[in-house]
C-alpha cells in the first residue's frame, strides 16, 4: 500500500511551459491528502528557490516536508532531517574550476546561493527555465564559501563534464539539463534522501511512490516502491521507472496516481 509520495519539481509537479501546477495535479494532491497519504518535495533546487509551488494554496497542508539540492538537505517544518555538505577540497577545487574556465556556477548553502562567474547565458538560464531572478542568487560569494556548501552547480556542457569532475573525490554529479550538472556530495542523492526521510516518518521505502523526469530523479525512481517517469523524461529516467506516465502538461502526475488506485 503507498503511503507517501515523492515529487521532482521541475518538468514533474511544475511545468516548464507555464511554470505552475497544472489544475489537475493540484487536484491529485487534495485526493492524495484526503486519503491520508503523506506528499514530500524532492527537488534539485535550493530551498531559498522553492518558489514555484506558489499556486498550490496553502501549501503547508499539502506537503509534509522536502527534499532540496537533490537531497544535500531535508526537512520536515522546523526540523533538519538530514544536511550533507560537500568536502571543503571539492568546493575550493571546483570553485577553482570554474574561475580557470570561466564557467558561472551557484554556490548553494543552507539559506542563501550566490552565483560566480556569472554570465548572460546562465542569467537567461535561470529566468527562462527556473523563472529564478537574480534576487534570489546574489549572496555575497565569500559569505557562502565561509558556510557549508551542499551543491555546486557548474554551467559545464556534456562534453565538458568529465573533467570538472576529476579530482573530486568526495563528489558526484547529476544532470537535468543540458546547460548545467548539480554536484553533491557523495550519499546525498535523492533516493538515500527519501530513504532518510522514510525512516523519520515511520514509512518503508516500498510504500513510497516516486515521480521524477530527469537524471537526478533516477536514484530515487529505482527505490522507491514504485517509481514514475513522466512522459515528458528523458529516456534514461523512463528506463529506470516502474511505469511512464504523461506529460507534465498533460495530466501526467493525476493520471499515474488514478492508474496505480492511489486517488
Amino acid at each position: 500500500m503507498i503511503r507517501a509520495l515523492f515529487f521532482d519539481i521541475d518538468g514533474t509537479l511544475v511545468s516548464f511551459n507555464t511554470h505552475r501546477i497544472p489544475e489537475s495535479a493540484v487536484e491529485a494532491l487534495s485526493a492524495a491528502k484526503g486519503k491520508g497519504l503523506s506528499i514530500f518535495i524532492s527537488t534539485g533546487r535550493p530551498w531559498p528557490m522553492v518558489n514555484n509551488v506558489n499556486n498550490l494554496a496553502d501549501a503547508g497542508r499539502y506537503i509534509d516536508g522536502y527534499i532540496t539540492v537533490n537531497g544535500a538537505y531535508c526537512f520536515i517544518g522546523d526540523r533538519t532531517v538530514s544536511i550533507t555538505p560537500i568536502p571543503e577540497g571539492d568546493v575550493a577545487l571546483s570553485v577553482d574550476k570554474s574561475d580557470f574556465y570561466r564557467y558561472p556556477i551557484l554556490i548553494v548553502g543552507k539559506d542563501r546561493v550566490a552565483m560566480r562567474n556569472g554570465n548572460e547565458f546562465a542569467s537567461r538560464i535561470m529566468s527562462d527555465i527556473l523563472n529564478v531572478g537574480p534576487e534570489l542568487w546574489s549572496a555575497p560569494v565569500e559569505e557562502v564559501l565561509s558556510d557549508d556548501v551542499l551543491q555546486l552547480t557548474p554551467f559545464v556542457p556534456e562534453v565538458g563534464e568529465a573533467g570538472f569532475m576529476e579530482g573530486l573525490s568526495g563528489s558526484h554529479a547529476a544532470r537535468w539539463h543540458e546547460a548545467f550538472i548539480d554536484v553533491t556530495a557523495n550519499g546525498a542523492d535523492k533516493g538515500s534522501a527519501m530513504e532518510t526521510m522514510c525512516m523519520a516518518t515511520g514509512i518503508l521505502p516500498s510504500q513510497a511512490m516516486a515521480f521524477g523526469d530527469g537524471g537526478n530523479d533516477i536514484a530515487i525512481i529505482r527505490k522507491a516502491g514504485i517509481g514514475v517517469a513522466m512522459g515528458n523524461a528523458s529516456v534514461y529516467v523512463k528506463d529506470a521507472a516502474d511505469y511512464v506516465t504523461r506529460d507534465v502538461d498533460s495530466d501526467g502526475l493525476y493520471y499515474a496516481l488514478e492508474h496505480w488506485n492511489v486517488i
